[in-house]
């Protein structure tokens, strides 16, 4: 936007020096002396007389450090209203979505504000899950995706270096297999699961969950838990192709074709919200706040 040159140049004439300018822009004092040289050669201009007691300004160097500092600030401004210009063109919250992360619940909640916040667009970002790509889109939320919508805890948001917004608690539930025997029950109870593999995110991936695994344990031994390491189309296939049961939420009802999510009667749910940048953006501080409007 405007010679660098003009900033040094502006130092050396408040700091009188080009050994003092050197140490307030961290470089050499040649370097700072070779930009001086530079400047008032591409300009044809002497603004320096150099003196046993220090440089002094020449007329045309009190000239352009009056011009020089109004420039530069000028310039400054227009950088920030033009990224400013392109915030506002691009004012997309881009929303990582999957079949374990839907967006329609989230979307569902902006809808109920976005008359308040018009400016605010919502952009789907698909991706696959897997453990690599869970660990690497949450940790760098606020890079290629703004906010996931997803079940998580506190234990979660601290392993994956995110933070989370809880809009609502999902009840857990059971995912069977439309040819299971237990697909024409519309609620389920802790003696339906007597004698099934029971699929359950391992030990200390959620608080919620190891409430749920402790009582199975404790009274339930019939129940046969099995771990998994993380929720992918893979465990959904294994569930539908093994005719085993897996620990699911009603938001994942529409996740597998072939699978249908039944609420159990037991007491037990889990956080559901919105995860996102320890430091979000303005952008999505206003989108967060339009957000917990409707909670």
């Amino acid at each position: 936007m405007y010679n660098l040159q003009l900033e040094t140049f502006i130092v050396v004439a408040d700091l009188g020096s080009f050994n003092k300018a050197a140490e307030s822009l961290y470089i050499t004092p040649p370097a700072v002396t070779k930009q001086i040289n530079l400047l008032e050669k591409d300009l044809g201009l002497t603004l320096f007389i150099r003196t046993h007691r220090g440089l002094v300004l020449t007329e045309a160097g009190k000239s352009l450090y009056k011009d020089a500092k109004y420039i530069i600030q000028y310039c400054k401004d227009s950088v920030e209203r033009a990224k400013k210009a392109m915030q506002e063109k691009d004012n997309a919250i881009r929303i990582g979505t999957s079949p374990m992360t839907p967006s329609t619940p989230l979307v569902q909640k902006w809808s109920q504000v976005q008359k308040e916040y018009p400016d605010i667009k919502l952009q789907m970002i698909p991706f696959m899950n897997s453990q690599e790509n869970a660990r690497e889109i949450l940790k760098n939320l606020g890079n290629n995706i703004d906010v996931v919508a997803g079940i998580f805890d506190e234990t979660m948001l601290k392993l994956r270096q995110c933070a989370g917004l809880e809009i609502s608690r999902q009840q857990i539930c059971c995912a069977v297999s439309v040819n299971h025997r237990l697909a024409k029950k519309e609620i389920l109870t802790f003696q339906d699961l007597y004698g099934e593999n029971f699929l359950m995110m391992h030990r200390g991936w959620s608080k919620y969950v190891d409430e749920l695994r402790d009582d199975i344990w404790k009274n339930h031994p019939q129940i046969h838990v099995v771990d998994f390491d993380i929720y992918s189309m893979e465990i959904f296939n294994q569930c539908e192709n093994s005719n085993d049961i897996l620990m699911a939420v009603e938001n994942w009802k529409d996740a597998h074709p072939l699978l249908k999510i039944i609420p159990v009667e037991w007491k037990y749910s889990i956080p559901y919200g919105i995860l996102y940048s320890t430091e979000p953006s303005d952008l999505v501080k206003r989108f967060l706040k339009g957000i917990k409007k409707t909670i």
